[in-house]
């Protein structure tokens, strides 16, 4: 199963006791068994069934008790640099509140814009991962004793004319950097992208990041357009560098 461009393209069902399922879910985030089919008033012999269902198609799963929509974003893998042992894996619903602490510290600097509205949405909905008729959003943690240090967020419309194109940020935490972390990050996130079908992956960062945009061309972006004085930070006027690469 993938999501994105996989299994979910049409999510059709054929049942509307099913969709109700998968709906709640995507808008709660993982939530107890017992919560979902009360909530949702499903007789419990039919949820059961429904529940199964959808496990068998690959529209959700079920982690300690809990169902959540199925993503498949691969296994955490370890990684050492010079004796600095880190981890990157898919994120998890019980990452949301040290994730949006992360992205908003990184954004607090004034580098990464778009990163602060990623914040904002999944602090709002309470919800990291996210396939619907509307959008997909995909996050991969990095971490440190098992705790989350960076991130990288694709975030993709699903709109025929735009659904083979991405938004992708990418930030680790000050502290963290210089140990390969970012470039580990960003391979992981175009993995996904490239394995989901999206063709094209964009990020637009101020033209004062200059650490961001020389990262980004020496991971093959190029600079697609500059949009003059787009942004205004500490009272001054800067230009938005618009980025893309194409898998």
């Amino acid at each position: 199963m993938t999501s994105g461009h996989g299994a979910h393209d049409s999510l059709s069902f054929d049942h509307d006791d099913r969709r109700a399922i998968y709906e709640y879910l995507d808008r709660r985030g993982a939530t107890p068994v017992e919560e979902v089919r009360d909530d949702l008033g499903v007789d419990p012999r039919g949820f059961k069934h429904h529940v199964a269902i959808l496990k068998r198609d690959d529209y959700v799963e079920e982690v300690d008790g809990r169902l959540r929509v199925a993503f498949e974003g691969g296994e955490e893998v370890e990684f050492t640099d010079d004796g600095f042992e880190f981890s990157i894996r898919p994120a998890r619903e019980s990452d949301l509140a040290g994730l949006v602490g992360v992205i908003r510290s990184v954004a607090e600097e004034g580098t990464l814009i778009e990163a602060e509205t990623v914040a904002d949405v999944v602090d709002h909905e309470e919800v990291l991962l996210r396939h619907d008729e509307i959008e997909s959003r995909m996050f991969f943690v990095a971490c440190v004793d098992g705790e989350v240090v960076g991130w990288v967020h694709l975030n993709a419309p699903e709109l025929e004319k735009l659904s083979h194109t991405a938004e992708l940020t990418v930030g680790v935490l000050e502290e963290y950097r210089s140990h390969g972390i970012g470039s580990h990050l960003l391979q992981r996130g175009l993995e996904w992208a490239n394995a989901n079908g999206y063709g094209k992956i964009y990020q637009s960062a101020p033209a004062t990041n200059e650490a961001a945009i020389d990262f980004l061309s020496e991971q093959g972006w190029e600079t697609e357009a500059v949009r003059e004085d787009h942004y205004r930070i500490d009272g001054e006027y800067v230009d938005e560098v618009m980025m893309a690469v194409y898998l």
